[in-house]
């Protein structure tokens, strides 16, 4: 099974882009706090399709707390010669746990 559930903070606005095949795409960063006296944060990176983009860029920002259901994809690239391997998640489903102060209006 590979599904995984996050909680945490956008890290910047979003960015909505649009693929060579016309698709739809946010690639964004959240923040998450580990439990435990260390207290270190991970920055996980989640790319957003279609619809589910859209909405992200228009209805939160920046520090905006977000629920985000998927699955974990891998890769490789080189660089330099070196192999450099990649680790991402891909959202299948989100969920908005704060608003922004522009969305508040709606």
């Amino acid at each position: 099974m590979n599904q995984v559930t996050l909680i945490g903070r956008l890290t910047r606005d979003v960015e909505i882009r649009s693929g060579q095949n016309g698709k739809i795409f946010a690639k964004i960063t959240i923040a998450i706090d580990r439990q435990g006296k260390d207290k270190e944060t991970d920055f996980p990176r989640v790319t957003v399709f279609g619809s589910q983009a859209e909405n992200l860029a228009k209805y939160q920002g920046k520090g905006s707390l977000i629920a985000i259901e998927g699955h974990i994809t891998t890769g490789n690239y080189q660089k330099d010669g070196e192999t450099v391997y990649t680790t991402d998640i891909i959202a299948d489903r989100i969920e908005f746990l704060s608003w922004n102060k522009e969305s508040e209006a709606y």
